[in-house]
């Protein structure tokens, strides 16, 4: 019997405009894999900034992948930060996969060259309305072990985005949205971005398409 694979696939889970009070946004989450049913290539990149700037954050991930149980994989590689500069690099590990009732989890903990720790929570759920209308909440949580007022972080919670979108399939592989986000600031990260005068909460309307291939 021949070998099933390699396989491979991309994934734009979020490619959005933001629409706040005072400037308009854009965000970007794309992932990708090739491989085989247990043992994958995984790259990821996102980020985000103002309509018309450079991005104000944006990394990479490249990420060797092992499925362990049926739906999940644990994850091991380097993310690269383009932005804020200066550029850093991060050791990278974690797991993702599908917890009980189809929540979708990405996890993981990254070190930086300097050795600062910090960690990072996605969780998201595809409640069917249809057979082409889907609600999704989305919750993120990234917190740090260390602080770095270089990059304005701060130790503890920094910060979380909850988020509802709701999107129509045109067809499987694509599927325009609109939704509402709210990012709020915590703790010593938020102190940081007092300090400059910028807003610890913001609350956005976002209209965007979901895709893969």
């Amino acid at each position: 019997m021949h070998k099933p694979g390699p396989y491979w696939m991309v994934l734009g889970d979020r490619a959005e405009t933001g629409f706040a009070d005072g400037h308009d946004s854009y965000t970007w989450d794309i992932q990708g894999w090739y491989g085989y049913d247990w043992n994958r290539l995984r790259w990821k990149t996102e980020g985000e900034g103002v309509q018309g700037e450079s991005p104000e954050d944006a990394e990479l991930q490249l990420l060797f992948s092992r499925m362990f149980a049926p739906y999940w994989e644990w994850q091991v590689g380097v993310r690269h930060d383009f932005e804020p500069g200066p550029t850093r690099n991060h050791f990278v590990t974690g797991i993702q996969g599908d917890a009980p009732y189809e929540f979708e989890i990405d996890a993981a903990l990254f070190i930086s060259e300097d050795g600062d720790a910090s960690a990072r929570l996605e969780a998201e759920y595809d409640l069917l309305l249809t057979q082409r209308l889907i609600l999704q909440p989305r919750l993120e949580i990234n917190a740090a072990f260390s602080e770095v007022p270089a990059f304005g972080i701060g130790r503890g919670i920094n910060n979380s985005e909850l988020g509802l979108r709701l999107r129509y399939e045109l067809r499987r592989e694509i599927a325009p949205y609109i939704g509402v986000s709210w990012e709020q600031q915590y703790g010593d990260t938020a102190d940081l971005l007092k300090q400059e005068g910028e807003d610890t909460s913001e609350t956005s309307v976002v209209v965007g398409v979901r895709f893969w291939f």
